[in-house]
């Protein structure tokens, strides 16, 4: 299977909480009932190009690292906020930071791609998906919305039908128990 091709050139990379304020829950970087979501959005001159997007357990290295190198062609040149995370990505790629401590109002202007992004994901889970996304599906539903997002300029509509077909051959086959897997807590994860 051939290996896709990531994302080059200058990349907006950030991790966004998917998951709404239900009673009882909390704000912030606590997690609580949310998912943690790391997004990377191409540049296209003022635009946003191409999108990657992965659940992860956390915000550390070990979970932001992977993302990066699996996702983002090598030399390409990250724009990260402070976190702490993101150090150590030096060795394979540009990285020029901007800080959002203290100007958490400004970060949507600092990181423009990535904020939009999480803003249309959050509000078609929120609007087509009412919410109700179970954690164990968020995955999915990132792989869809991604697909969408990154096809969204296409002029030959003939080769959409084409790289279904290419991906439903390369991909193994699914048992209807995996199909219907039920989720240990079936709460549903409703965008912020």
């Amino acid at each position: 299977m051939s290996r896709k091709k990531g994302l080059s050139g200058w990349i907006e990379v950030d991790e966004t909480f998917i998951g709404g304020l239900a009673e009882g829950a909390v704000g912030g970087r606590q997690k609580a009932n949310k998912a943690l979501v790391v997004i990377a959005a191409q540049a296209d001159g003022p635009a946003i190009g191409r999108i990657r997007m992965r659940m992860i357990a956390d915000a550390s290295a070990d979970s932001l690292h992977p993302f990066v190198i699996d996702c983002i062609e090598p030399g390409s040149t990250l724009h990260t906020d402070g976190w702490q995370g993101y150090a150590g990505l030096e060795k394979s790629f540009k990285r020029e930071v901007s800080t959002t401590r203290g100007r958490r109002k400004e970060a949507s202007k600092l990181l423009p791609r990535v904020h939009r992004v999480t803003s249309l994901l959050k509000r078609w889970l929120l609007g087509t998906h009412q919410g109700a996304v179970a954690p164990w599906q968020l995955p999915y539903y990132l792989d869809e919305f991604t697909f969408r997002f990154n096809r969204r300029r296409l002029n030959s509509r003939g080769k959409l039908f084409f790289r279904l077909m290419q991906q439903a051959v390369n991909t193994p086959p699914a048992t209807y128990e995996a199909m219907i897997k039920v989720s240990p807590q079936p709460q549903a994860i409703g965008a912020c």
